[in-house]
């Protein structure tokens, strides 16, 4: 879970990523103040006590730095059902962490939180995001057309929704 004062260590990796991540997602479009980054962590803190919303850090498991963060979000815990979101350090990219972090969120979701539905949904262009479900066998249910507007405003964007379900 997020904690209070994790927001320098996030803020300086959406920096370091700011380039690849602004092209899919809103948060890194533009840049926030270290304040602003730190008072996003705090809420994201207070949204995991009340179950709200699941944000999680991943950290190397041997050296303890930060690199990125994934959740269970968009919640419905009458079915239950998570959607988890990921996004990753760029200097962390292509080395199969995220994809860990999220195969063990989708087995908590399953075994701790008795979900029934866990959903991925990605941008139809964003091949690397796209590859982390395809690889832990999600089912491609499918294609929402023009289902979103690119980050820059320019087009409308196709969206992918991925599942499993228990």
């Amino acid at each position: 879970m997020p904690m209070p004062g994790d927001g320098k260590m996030v803020h300086e990796a959406i920096d370091a990523s700011r380039e690849e991540l602004q092209v899919w997602l809103p948060f890194a479009k533009h840049k926030q103040s270290l304040e602003e980054t730190e008072a996003n962590v705090r809420e994201a803190h207070a949204e995991f006590l009340t179950r709200k919303d699941l944000r999680f850090h991943v950290f190397h498991k041997e050296t303890g730095e930060f690199i990125g963060s994934t959740g269970l979000h968009r919640i419905n815990w009458n079915v239950p059902k998570f959607e988890i979101g990921y996004w990753i350090d760029t200097r962390q990219s292509g080395k199969g962490y995220i994809t860990e972090a999220v195969e063990a969120l989708t087995n908590f979701a399953f075994d701790v939180l008795q979900a029934r539905r866990v959903e991925i949904r990605c941008d139809e262009k964003n091949n690397k995001s796209r590859a982390i479900p395809e690889k832990l066998g999600f089912y491609l249910e499918g294609t929402l057309r023009h289902d979103d507007v690119a980050v820059d405003g320019e087009e409308l964007r196709n969206t992918c929704i991925y599942s499993k379900i228990k």
